[in-house]
């Protein structure tokens, strides 16, 4: 067994005894600056394509969900390597851990290259397939066209950003995927109005920025990275445990497309008003996705660490303290939003029934948006604690098993409320879900900090 060296020990010792609020705070903060200026990316994106016309917004919100479930390969790997990484590295085992960020990084370009492939040769049955109104399909079909072309590149990005922050150096992580999103929020209109390029140009200032992401992450590892990628520690056994730990991820973001697929097809009856409201909504809403998902990400490799440590009531504590301090900053969005919805749409959008629509849409969907920390956040605790199942069921829950039947279902009692009120329903089942689940696993956890009888804490 190779055991970590002397950098790999001081962040050993740091994950296991520094004081645990000051530690997950510490990792969030660069999570959420990354997360934030990304999402300001999309929300600029979303201004500037939606100043081209509303079919051109509604052709950016048809896109998008084959982007995420393209990136979702990347994504489910790479926390599948790095979750898998970080209870290795709490082991002192870097042999297995170099093992499975080799496996993740050789197994996620292979598959996102044939996925891009195959998305590239049969470009405008894809866009139909995704909902596209006839009047709608040669701009999706010409601005996935470079952004399919990205997609390994853009995959491997979501290697590189897990397995960085699992290693305890989320300022690095930061660094690579925020430099991207920066550059795009400049290149993007010099692609759309200046050289007059309009869905194209968008599409080809993403490709180019999500290419330098990759190569400034990639720069960035190979100097700092403690747990090295080498093509001789890949390894056929370890990419069924990668998978597993993964599938949490993979299904929430391919139900989260498979929802927003649903969501455009079941809102393109109603007008490209309205399937422009609610990709608004959707850009809108993950701005709070960011904050949550930060503290989350802040959380996860102590977690995992700890977890692999012994140290299993810092995991529970951590748990703790990172679920209450996302609840305290969502539930004052929520009232923002609430308060404000009209507002935010007329940012993006100054048609008064897109506004309308969106409006009603933002305020359903801040009505719930609390519950989500605990959905969320039980979430990725569970798929880093080894209870991919229930990681995978509440992930799915929300997102997919119950928003798609409620989408199918409620617009044909409830017309267009139907389809705004979907997603809210789906957080309370989903919250409900949760729970138990939840108790489940730190009762779990418990008794196996019994049977382990770890040393005193340290550090709290």
């Amino acid at each position: 067994m190779k055991k970590v060296g002397a950098r790999g020990g001081d962040k050993y010792e740091k994950m296991i005894g520094a004081p645990l609020a000051k530690l997950i705070y510490s990792l969030a903060g660069p999570a959420i600056v990354a997360n934030i200026i990304t999402v300001i990316y999309n929300l600029v994106d979303t201004f500037y394509v939606g100043h081209l016309s509303a079919a051109a917004a509604a052709a950016s919100g048809i896109v998008m969900p084959l982007m995420v479930g393209v990136k979702s390969v990347g994504m489910m790997l790479g926390m599948g390597g790095a979750n898998r990484m970080s209870v290795a590295l709490g082991k002192k085992d870097e042999h297995l851990a170099e093992a499975l960020v080799s496996t993740s990084f050789y197994v996620t370009f292979a598959l996102s290259t044939l996925l891009a492939v195959i998305c590239i040769i049969f470009r405008p049955g894809v866009c139909k397939m995704l909902g596209a109104p006839s009047a709608v399909v040669p701009l999706a079909s010409v601005y996935m066209l470079p952004l399919l072309i990205a997609a390994p590149f853009n995959c491997l990005t979501y290697i590189f950003n897990p397995v960085l922050r699992f290693q305890g150096m989320a300022k690095e992580s930061m660094i690579g995927i925020s430099f991207g999103a920066i550059l795009n929020i400049f290149l993007e209109p010099l692609f759309i109005f200046t050289m007059h390029l309009g869905m194209l140009g968008a599409g080809i200032a993403t490709a180019i920025c999500q290419g330098i992401s990759f190569l400034l992450l990639a720069f960035i590892y190979l100097f700092r990275g403690q747990v090295r990628i080498k093509l001789s520690s890949f390894e056929f056994k370890r990419v069924a445990p990668v998978f597993s730990t993964g599938m949490p991820t993979f299904f929430r973001n391919i139900m989260r497309a498979i929802g927003m697929d649903i969501l455009d097809v079941v809102s393109a009856p109603f007008g490209v008003p309205a399937v422009a409201a609610m990709t608004i909504v959707n850009r809108i809403i993950t701005f709070s996705n960011s904050l949550r998902g930060g503290l989350g990400q802040g959380y996860q490799p102590v977690c995992g660490f700890n977890y692999g440590a012994g140290k299993f009531d810092r995991v529970r504590k951590g748990y703790v303290i990172t679920v209450w301090s996302i609840a305290v900053v969502l539930a004052l969005i929520s009232t923002l939003q609430l308060i404000f919805a009209p507002y935010f749409i007329l940012i993006f959008q100054t048609n008064p029934e897109v506004i309308s629509i969106g409006a009603e849409a933002l305020r359903w969907q801040s009505a719930t948006l609390v519950l989500t920390t605990w959905i969320v956040m039980f979430n990725m605790a569970s798929q880093t604690l080894d209870h991919p199942f229930l990681a995978t069921m509440v992930g799915s829950l929300r997102r997919g098993l119950v928003l798609v039947p409620l989408l199918l279902v409620l617009p044909h009692f409830l017309s267009l409320l139907g389809v705004e009120i979907a997603q809210p329903i789906a957080d309370l089942v989903a919250f409900a879900f949760t729970l138990p689940c939840q108790a489940y696993v730190f009762r779990s956890l418990k008794k196996e900090g019994r049977k382990t009888a770890p040393e005193p804490q340290s550090g709290e």
